[in-house]
């Protein structure tokens, strides 16, 4: 499978972005409900596409991550947080995860982040190994934070410095 093109998402993106939610949906990573119809536009005030890099394989989109500043305070101006990652069933063990994570880390530094940081649930093992291969750390845990499929799951904090402090 060739590598994956990363570029920052776009309007017109919208659709193929919330299908893919759609399909990739699971406990494994997911607190939410399942999405239901009428489905919500994927892109909102909140939530536009200048906070996501998205891959694509032949022109399709598999995968997207969101960066975004995890406060509006100045204090915190120089962390990026990583809210939300996605790779198509297809897509994956491809690269396309760490393709992702690496467009992300990148993306940081662009905006003038030193450091990067994210939540994963602590069931999800396939997550926590690459995001400890690519250099995150488990900075602390919230057990028993999420029931989810009738058990308590913990909530993994990682991070990562993007420069030296």
């Amino acid at each position: 499978m060739p590598d994956p093109h990363i570029r920052m998402a776009v309007l017109d993106d919208g659709d193929a972005l919330g299908e893919l939610d759609r399909t990739t949906w699971s406990t494994l990573h997911e607190v939410m409900p399942p999405p239901r119809p009428p489905y919500r536009p994927f892109f909102d005030e909140e939530h536009p596409p200048g906070d996501l890099l998205v891959a694509e394989l032949a022109g399709e989109i598999v995968g997207y991550i969101r960066l975004v500043p995890p406060t509006p305070l100045a204090s915190n101006a120089h962390v990026r947080q990583i809210r939300g990652l996605a790779v198509a069933g297809t897509a994956r063990r491809h690269g396309v995860g760490r393709a992702l994570l690496r467009a992300a880390c990148a993306e940081a530094r662009r905006q003038g982040a030193t450091r990067i940081t994210l939540r994963v649930l602590g069931h999800n093992t396939p997550a926590r190994e690459l995001y400890a291969a690519e250099g995150f750390a488990v900075e602390g845990v919230l057990p028993g934070e999420f029931h989810l499929a009738g058990r308590y799951v913990d909530d993994v904090l990682m991070g990562r410095g993007l420069t030296a402090y």
